[in-house]
């Protein structure tokens, strides 16, 4: 079997790999003429480990990585902590692997080297994928100028604007959320001493929320700001000023000011999504990642998800042999109601618990503040589960046929 996958993210590369693993080749095709990742740091819980260590890199990216040891819940219109829950030791052997934070590109170079020295994964670069085309015995991606390439299964990981997906879903644009997001990377002397915090913090406030966690051996912080601002246009990458920054969150309280201060080169993205479809499959033809279920950031699960997408992709071919037909309808059953479940949950989290102001604020304290870390473990127990089995597609076993 030769899948072709449209798409060398970490979601397209993380399908290769596991792929490759079973024996299969793929063709990965990317329009970028150079391989790379944007963006910096990048969360990683226990269910993306699980993939990682299928794919045999679990260690590899833990020895990069940061162990957070906490969520922190500040609230930024006053100061003060609402709730520290522990990654520590407890919720390691619950879920079978740390929290951790990595920066995008070492995850993404490491997928590449790994698929790299597999042998059974070819990758080009500078390759724009317009439309499929297939019968009953092939399919294949067609590229601006008509060049076609041809194998048993094709994979559009081609992101948020997938050409893939509109040939299949033809939903038009994405929807954009009206959130700002904006990036910065600052060296750990910049950041206030009393914030060099080993936590995933986040300080929630009206229609804003500040992240700030500690990469690269905590000698870098990642910085991520954003503003419930109705934006109504997308936008990736864009850079900003530190004017533009200090207008949207003159509002906070000083100690986010401080945070924010220290920010440099910062960068902004208008966050977009869609909605949940039930069907992102065409025959020989099926959707990963953004690409199928893009999702705001707010469960920080858009590479977890893609990576699961890529282990439960190769699974199920593996499971249906030369069915490729059934084995991608039962990749897509699979992944369908969990990743839908991100979809529609980040967009609550981002309007219920990271943007709220006045009474709705205060209950949400209240609420948040009464939880322990076994209630928060036990909430997200269907994420995080160590059993992990969102990843595995079985064959049906044969209905047994009565005895004539």
């Amino acid at each position: 079997m030769r899948v072709v996958i449209v798409g060398a993210g970490i979601g397209g590369l993380a399908a290769a790999l596991a792929l490759a693993q079973s024996g299969q080749q793929s063709l990965v095709l990317e329009a970028a003429p150079q391989l790379g990742e944007i963006g910096a740091g990048i969360q990683l819980g226990p269910n993306a480990f699980h993939v990682l260590d299928q794919l045999g890199m679990g260690e590899t990216l833990l020895k990069g990585a940061v162990y957070v040891d906490s969520f922190r819940l500040m609230d930024s219109a006053t100061g003060r902590q609402i709730n520290r829950f522990s990654f520590g030791t407890e919720f390691r052997q619950r879920f079978g692997n740390p929290y951790v934070v990595v920066h995008r590109a070492d995850l993404h170079r490491s997928l590449l080297d790994a698929c790299t020295s597999s042998g059974l994964v070819e990758i080009r670069t500078g390759v724009t994928i317009e439309r499929f085309e297939q019968d009953a015995r092939a399919v294949r991606a067609v590229a601006a100028g008509g060049r076609s390439f041809e194998g048993d299964a094709l994979i559009g990981a081609d992101g948020l604007h997938s050409a893939v997906r509109a040939q299949i879903v033809r939903d038009g644009a994405p929807r954009v959320s009206g959130h700002t997001t904006y990036r910065s990377v600052v060296d750990v002397e910049a950041m206030p001493e009393e914030f060099r915090w080993n936590s995933m913090a986040v300080w929630v406030g009206p229609k804003s929320h500040i992240v700030h966690y500690p990469l690269k051996g905590a000698k870098l912080f990642n910085l991520v700001a954003t503003a419930h601002d109705e934006a109504d246009r997308a936008l990736a990458g864009a850079a900003v000023t530190d004017e533009e920054v200090a207008e949207k969150f003159a509002h906070l309280v000083p100690d986010v000011w401080r945070i924010i201060s220290c920010g440099q080169a910062w960068k902004k993205w208008v966050l977009c999504d869609r909605e949940p479809v039930e069907n992102w499959n065409d025959g020989r033809v099926t959707l990963l990642g953004d690409a199928a279920h893009p999702t705001l950031q707010y469960f920080a699960q858009g590479a977890c998800m893609a990576m699961e997408d890529g282990m439960c992709l190769a699974n199920a071919l593996g499971a249906f042999g030369p069915d490729v037909v059934e084995a991608l309808d039962a990749y897509r059953r699979e992944r369908l109601v969990r990743t839908a479940r991100i979809q529609l949950g980040s967009r609550l989290i981002g309007d219920h618990i990271f943007h709220p102001s006045g009474v709705h604020a205060l209950t949400r304290n209240a609420t948040l503040e009464s939880i322990g870390d076994a209630a928060f473990m036990n909430a997200f127990a269907w994420l995080y589960d160590a059993g992990n089995t969102h990843t595995s597609v079985k064959r049906p076993t044969a209905v047994p046929q009565p005895a004539v």
